[in-house]
């Protein structure tokens, strides 16, 4: 495969820093000429291809993609925050990386996104979404009412959001984050205005619509003010 055209299908970047972001996430770094000008817009992702940088067709067939939300996008430089668990392909090359490592990743996408107009905002979700809803409060209007309700191993697996949004954690230990009912009661328990806003829900597939569920059906939320974003669930692959 010509060089353009792999160009075309991957960005190139290379890895300039690499730290914790919290107990179990690590932030890397990646810059390079072709990040420059990227059209992204908070809470998007990019495909990350986690099996080694594209450099032929046989490596297209034979890539793993993962996908990662954008934490920070700055000219030709974008942060990713990797939450680390279990031994699968991503989480053994976020563990392997070395400054100068060459990377492939596809260009931003993805839906989930601000609603600007919405009245207020609720993020619901766990540490596989708290670097997409970091990226999305960042970009909020100063003023805009903000309500988080996150769950998390622990104080040390809590990543950094504005100071500003109004964020209830829940502290699951060392259980697994598979119980849509932690979320759900914790949400049920919040004191939100009492018009419906915009909300954003993101991480375990069967949490998701337990949330999304919990807002239309008891508090009265129309459904499409609700944007989920499954990014995983127990055994199965594909999903984003």
């Amino acid at each position: 495969m010509a060089p353009e055209l792999i160009d075309r299908i991957a960005l190139r970047a290379r890895v300039t820093r690499l730290e914790s972001a919290a107990a179990h996430t690590r932030l890397i770094e990646l810059a390079g000429p072709a990040l420059e000008r990227l059209a992204w817009t908070p809470g998007q992702q990019v495909r990350v291809m986690v099996s080694g940088p594209l450099r032929g067709l046989t490596d297209l067939v034979r890539s793993s993609l993962r996908t990662y939300s954008i934490s920070t996008y700055r000219g030709d430089r974008i942060e990713l925050c990797v939450y680390e668990h279990g031994d699968g392909p991503g989480a053994r090359w976020a563990a392997g990386l070395q400054i100068g490592d060459e990377v492939s990743l596809r260009r931003p996408e993805g839906r989930l996104v601000l609603t600007p107009a919405a009245p207020h905002h609720l993020f619901v979700g766990e540490e596989t979404a708290t670097v997409a809803f970091g990226a999305m409060l960042r970009a909020l209007p100063v003023g805009a009412e903000a309500h988080a309700v996150l769950e998390a191993r622990g104080p040390a697996d809590r990543l950094e959001l504005p100071g500003t949004t109004q964020v209830t954690w829940i502290d699951r230990g060392a259980a697994p984050a598979v119980d849509p009912e932690r979320l759900v009661a914790a949400l049920r328990a919040a004191t939100l205005p009492d018009q419906p806003g915009a909300a954003y829900v993101a991480g375990e597939a069967r949490t998701c619509q337990a949330v999304r569920s919990h807002l239309v059906r008891e508090r009265g939320w129309p459904r499409r003010a609700v944007v989920i974003k499954p990014f995983w669930a127990p055994g199965k692959r594909g999903l984003e």
